[in-house]
């Protein structure tokens, strides 16, 4: 469908861009929003088959933000992790649009299909990331009533929490203000970058307890963290990102190589030994080899031996067909990484307590066995919080949580929740919670969205 929109999203098609297109039947639409001049940002929004249609529990939207940065949801968080379909191309059983619509968007311009006609229109904070982000909402959601009726919660991993929450805030206010025609149903963080200082501070005593350092190996950590700490402090962002590097190189060498995304796993034991290195570039590891660490793990865990690089410059670009020739997926991820390294090390932590205060729904995940956004750590920026209910939260006890309605099944996390606050932890997951523990993460997206998806569909989907 090129020049004519289809029955079913009329409205989205014809009135967010005239570059949209979508499927004959109307279960997918994708484009492109043209966020600044010569900045093109990329959608792909998935109508889910299961959709529940009631006046008093409307159908959800999740709007999917990827890590990195520079890594795409497009690509990695849809065919990776919570899409339709495998990067074989296959159904996958677990998706998300079990219990919700979904939205991928490439964000920053410059991640996966999305892209910039000039390198000076590369971002360079989290709050222009937030702007651009807001500004593609703005134009999808203000002419469109279908999707205003449907109640967006945006879920976000590794890095992405850190655009999440920034443009969490964004979204609030031009809401608030009558720019924004949208229903916040919240924001979710999964394994999220959120206080970089206290993660890098959390490595060191975890992997001693855990076997992977030695006190020697955990006292050189624990200095590499204090040097990043007062860098921080001093506002010397850029110098920290590298102490970061340093950081990391050191523990893979003193650990004899650990997996940053599965602390009981050694990288000589999955496809992450052909991709580990050392080498730097001035903001950190080379963002080309950690985007494809990233996939190569996401493949192993997933089961999966297709390559997503080919699939996505190959199957998809011809299926989309507006993806100009002259961009590759991923091309410019490297400058995405690179332009943010004076933001990577700054906490989003003020921004989380914003967002509480406006009473937006916050959720927190994290898997047991992630060492990169360690549970550890994440437990460490909860406490820094200003929110007036962080006592109470604290004093309330964990509720366990299983696969399914078996309570008498084997635990698979605990929850805990007070007012607007929710954190969940997935036992035997790392830092790819919907890939390792997919039950549990589609029962937790189903809570936090109030989906009213019928029981049954999930229990078929598991």
């Amino acid at each position: 469908m090129e020049n004519k929109c289809s029955v079913v999203l009329l409205l989205l098609l014809c009135f967010v861009s005239a570059h949209a297109f979508g499927t004959q039947n109307g279960s997918e639409s994708w484009g492109y929003v043209e966020v600044r001049p010569k900045a093109h940002m990329f959608w792909w929004l998935y109508q889910s088959p299961n959709r529940v249609e009631n006046g008093s529990t409307p159908w959800p939207t999740v709007l999917w933000l990827q890590g990195g940065p520079g890594a795409s949801g497009v690509g990695l968080g849809n065919f990776q992790e919570i899409g339709p379909l495998d990067v074989n191309l296959n159904p996958r059983n677990s998706t998300w649009l079990n219990k919700a619509d979904l939205l991928f968007v490439d964000n920053p311009v410059g991640t996966g299909y999305s892209y910039v006609e000039d390198d000076s229109l590369f971002v360079k904070s989290d709050v222009d990331a937030a702007n651009d982000l807001t500004t593609l909402l703005k134009n999808l959601y203000n002419n469109n009533e279908t999707l205003q009726k449907s109640p967006l919660t945006i879920v976000a991993e590794s890095y992405g929490g850190k655009f999440a929450v920034t443009a969490g805030v964004t979204i609030a206010n031009a809401i608030k203000s009558g720019d924004l025609k949208l229903q916040f149903g919240g924001i979710a963080l999964g394994d999220s970058w959120i206080s970089p200082e206290d993660f890098v501070f959390s490595w060191g005593p975890l992997l001693l307890d855990v076997s992977r350092l030695d006190i020697n190996g955990a006292k050189q950590s624990n200095s590499l963290a204090e040097q990043i700490k007062q860098q921080i402090a001093n506002g010397q962002y850029e110098t920290a990102t590298n102490t970061w590097s340093e950081l990391e190189n050191a523990i893979s060498s003193l650990s004899n190589s650990v997996d940053f995304y599965n602390f009981m796993l050694d990288s000589k034991m999955d496809p992450l030994a052909t991709t580990s290195t050392t080498t730097s570039t001035t903001s950190g590891l080379s963002q080309a080899l950690i985007m494809k660490k990233y996939s190569m793990y996401l493949n192993s865990k997933a089961g999966t031996d297709g390559d997503i690089d080919s699939l996505m410059n190959g199957a998809i670009k011809d299926k989309l067909k507006i993806i100009p020739k002259s961009v590759s997926w991923g091309g410019q991820s490297n400058s995405v990484f690179e332009k943010l390294a004076g933001d990577f090390m700054k906490p989003r932590i003020d921004e989380v307590d914003q967002l509480l205060s406006l009473g937006v729904n916050v959720t927190v995940y994290n898997g047991q066995v992630d060492l990169i956004c360690a549970t550890k750590g994440t437990e460490a920026w909860v406490q820094k919080l200003k929110w007036d209910g962080l006592k109470d939260f604290n004093n309330l006890k964990r509720t366990p949580v299983y696969c399914g309605n078996n309570n008498d099944g084997e635990t698979k996390g605990f929850v805990k929740s007070y007012r607007n606050f929710h954190f969940y932890w997935i036992l035997g997951a790392g830092h790819f919670v919907p890939v390792d523990q997919p039950c549990i993460a589609l029962q937790m997206v189903a809570a936090i969205t109030q989906s009213p998806a019928p029981t049954a569909a999930v229990t078929n989907a598991l």
